[in-house]
């Protein structure tokens, strides 16, 4: 979590734009990203060549000589923040505009290549040459924060920080999901390195990210001095969908910047016949939106025989299912509704999950995880694709607390059910004799079952109340008047002495 100087110089950097009139916080997090890569890109450039240079290997920098662009060509020096970021104002604009923001644009050859994707419709949107040069030392003074602060994932919490201003600031506050319940959520799930990964509403692509920091934290030897293993991880493993281009390319980017070299994130509408993806995952991590409804016409055939109906929450699930390998897993963040809900579709989906499928657990979450932006409870469920049934015992865990308190504020505090949750999770064969006064336990299908496919914890977890003893009428009408007559005599002290 980011606190203190460089969370008030990133406030600092936000306020900048503002006052140059830049309030679009999707724009701003857009230019910032940008102009981050393009720093970026300098620092990694030079980090390769000093290695290069110990290692006795060749390597050719992308600054290199002469850098073709358009029909001009330029020293490819002037193209590296360290150089340009001296320059005056009014030039170092012009260099920006002109050179720095074609070449990355074009820096990829391969034109179906992810990057080229979402940067091909890329827009360099800062108005003056002072904005450009404020927003540049801006930049500078956070790096340096950032090389002080011993923590390895302070790019990573940076980056977070920045994509949370979307949802303080009211605008499309759904594409992000609290960082700390996707750790948690990865974590639960276990990804391995031979796992192919989707987020079919990816927004700016946080479980993707995730994912792929639990995998460099477990595995980075068995990735990363494999060939093979290494390829997949940068090329095959990570795929993202979503419909909004600018979270596209903010969530494409942010992969970029975690060093994910060519993630698949594409426009599409999940749940439309553009889809074609069945039996192809072998994980998926989503927050799917489940606001409001769509117009069934544009809704996959395949998926409304398994639900019919316009909540997307429901036909999310039945694409989730579709689109998973056989053994295939999935943890999914769904509205209670989903949980009790009904209506015949509620109802379908559930038996779909439970019957069909080997549903595994249900984690109810307070409604307190998503503010200050959304007030609604939520769950957790994760299942394991089979096609043939499995559902035996379905695991409830009741979380209270998430570190953080449940309030508009959310401010950190010491109740926190996820370690016990992750813990209790991984070691399910311990919970079988878990009562259901306590926060855990096991529900048998047959009993799910008869209560209409219902999973709201609420309906399964019983209440211990404790017996309290209260003294006789007569000592409490004693203590009162006894106050009564302590008052009285309080007043006629304070009269005498006015």
């Amino acid at each position: 979590m980011i606190t203190g100087e460089l969370k008030n110089k990133i406030d600092s950097l936000w306020d900048i734009f503002a006052s140059a009139g830049l309030v679009n916080p999707l724009d701003v997090i857009e230019q910032i990203t940008y102009l981050m890569f393009i720093r970026d890109l300098d620092d990694s450039d030079n980090l390769r060549s000093k290695e290069s240079a110990m290692l006795g290997l060749p390597y050719q920098s992308i600054f290199a000589g002469e850098v073709e662009i358009g029909e001009r060509k330029i020293d490819g020096s002037q193209l590296k923040w360290s150089v340009f970021r001296d320059f005056p104002a009014g030039r170092m604009y012009s260099v920006m505009q002109e050179w720095v923001f074609p070449f990355i644009k074009n820096l990829h050859g391969n034109k179906d290549s992810t990057y080229s994707k979402y940067m091909d419709d890329a827009i360099f949107k800062l108005p003056t040459p002072l904005l450009l040069s404020k927003v540049v030392d801006s930049l500078d003074e956070i790096y340096s924060m950032m090389a002080n602060v011993h923590n390895i994932d302070i790019r990573g919490d940076v980056y977070e920080y920045l994509l949370s201003k979307i949802s303080q600031s009211g605008l499309n506050g759904q594409f992000r999901t609290p960082r700390h319940i996707i750790k948690m959520m990865v974590a639960l799930m276990q990804p391995q390195p031979d796992d192919v990964i989707c987020d079919p509403a990816c927004g700016t692509s946080g479980f993707l990210v995730t994912t792929g920091e639990y995998l460099k934290e477990n595995y980075r030897e068995e990735i990363f001095f494999n060939k093979q293993k290494k390829d997949h991880y940068m090329n095959h493993m990570f795929f993202g969908y979503d419909m909004d281009r600018t979270m596209l390319r903010i969530g494409a980017m942010n992969m970029m910047t975690h060093g994910i070299e060519n993630p698949f994130i594409e426009y599409r509408d999940s749940l439309s016949d553009q889809n074609p993806d069945k039996e192809k995952y072998s994980l998926i991590l989503a927050n799917p939106p489940f606001k409001g409804s769509l117009d069934a016409d544009t809704v996959s055939a395949d998926l409304l025989k398994v639900c019919k109906t316009k909540k997307t929450e429901l036909l999310f699930l039945a694409l989730m299912v579709r689109m998973l390998k056989i053994g295939g897993r999935c943890a999914v963040i769904v509205p209670d509704g989903v949980l009790f809900g009904s209506s015949t579709a509620h109802k379908a989906i559930r038996k779909e999950l439970i019957e069909n499928q080997r549903l595994e657990a249900v984690i109810s979450m307070p409604s307190g995880v998503f503010k200050p932006y959304a007030g609604v409870s939520t769950g957790i469920l994760i299942l394991t694709k089979t096609n043939h049934g499995g559902t035996n015992n379905i695991w409830f865990y009741d979380m209270t607390a998430d570190g953080l308190s449940l309030d508009d504020k959310r401010s950190p505090i010491a109740e926190n059910d996820i370690p016990d949750i992750i813990e209790r999770f991984k070691n399910r064969e311990k919970e079988k004799n878990r009562q259901r006064t306590d926060k855990s336990f096991f529900v048998p299908k047959d009993e799910i079952v008869e209560n209409g496919y219902d999973l709201s914890i609420n309906k399964y977890k019983k209440t211990e109340y404790v017996a309290v003893e209260y003294p006789p009428t007569s000592e409490i009408i004693a203590d009162l008047q006894q106050l009564e007559t302590e008052i009285m005599q309080g007043l006629a002290e304070l009269e005498e002495i006015l």
